[in-house]
């Protein structure tokens, strides 16, 4: 019998989780198993190491509906990326949902996303923000300079607003799975795959309990990631600004030079010569940053270390 397998990354959301589930149940039960009876429901609930009651709330669950729900617990926090990872190795479902808990992502959608892949033979039925309404001002700024700078730099194209919730077939999260990178960015890797991809635009949704976890520092470093794995274009720029500031400094030589044989060496300047080496200073432990970023994302693929540990499932 087919199933439809959901997985759920939690991070501290004892009080999201049943709201979310019933919320799911009732899109199940009114609309999918209406229109496709012969589908079969599970979720797979990954706890990234919470500290709240967050794996209570799904061994609670795994207890009233143990043929459905499931849970992954890990030994400590991995990361939103190494749950996600969690999640599709665990899934058994022909078709595949991520989803986050807070209900951001809005289950009204699987239905479409479901006649997208069993009715109009797409592999993939992604969702994307039409808007940001309720964000700070300056998250929603960055965001959309990051989704402008990453497909500049990246042949890897990602759409614009696209969320992790999506529906996927078996045959690409087979392929997802047999990427076995350790620095993993889930959207980059969605579209790198590739295969046949529709998305749904929906308007912003407010979290249904808790806060976020996510703050602009933890945002920016997840988009410098996802830069870096998918694009060796600042390694470019690099070198580009490093040959650019040589030959500013060829230039400036042959005008303090030709300068000093013309109207002697006079002491003055100083000022401009310190300005001109802390600049040049500068540029360098930049230039060094970003081969260093790089540098260390290596170092840490070769050390083998699992993605996740896994404390306790079910």
């Amino acid at each position: 019998m087919p199933k439809i397998s959901i997985i759920v990354p939690c991070y501290n959301e004892q009080e999201s989780i049943p709201l979310f589930y019933a919320a799911v149940q009732k899109i199940y039960q009114d609309q999918i198993q209406v229109t496709w009876p012969q589908y079969q429901l599970e979720y797979w609930f990954i706890d990234d190491g919470s500290t709240d009651q967050t794996l209570s709330a799904m061994q609670t669950l795994a207890h009233t509906d143990s043929e459905h729900s499931h849970f992954v617990s890990f030994s400590r926090n991995f990361g939103k990326e190494a749950a996600l990872y969690a999640g599709l190795q665990h899934a058994t479902g022909d078709l595949i949902v991520v989803m986050d808990v807070d209900l951001q992502d809005p289950p009204e959608l699987l239905p479409q996303m479901m006649s997208g892949i069993l009715e109009e033979k797409y592999d993939i039925i992604g969702t994307k923000r039409l808007d940001r309404q309720g964000e700070p001002v300056i998250r929603s700024w960055l965001a959309n300079g990051f989704y402008r700078l990453i497909n500049h730099v990246s042949q890897t194209k990602l759409e614009r607003g696209a969320r992790d919730y999506r529906m996927m077939t078996r045959q690409v999260v087979d392929t997802i799975l047999d990427l076995p990178e350790y620095n993993r960015f889930s959207k980059g890797i969605f579209s790198w795959v590739g295969f046949k991809t529709k998305y749904l635009g929906y308007e912003n949704h407010d979290r249904v309990a808790g806060t976020t976890h996510w703050s602009t520092g933890d945002l920016i470093n997840y988009a410098i990631d996802g830069i870096i794995n998918f694009s060796d274009k600042p390694l470019a720029i690099a070198a580009f600004l490093g040959l650019t500031a040589c030959g500013v400094s060829l230039l400036a030589m042959v005008f303090i030079v030709g300068r000093a044989l013309i109207f002697g060496n006079p002491t003055t300047g100083w000022s401009s010569i310190v300005a001109i080496i802390l600049m040049l200073g500068g540029l360098q432990l930049f230039c060094l940053g970003i081969v260093g970023k790089y540098i260390g994302k290596q170092y840490l693929e070769t050390k083998h270390r699992p993605i996740y540990i896994t404390k306790q499932e079910h």
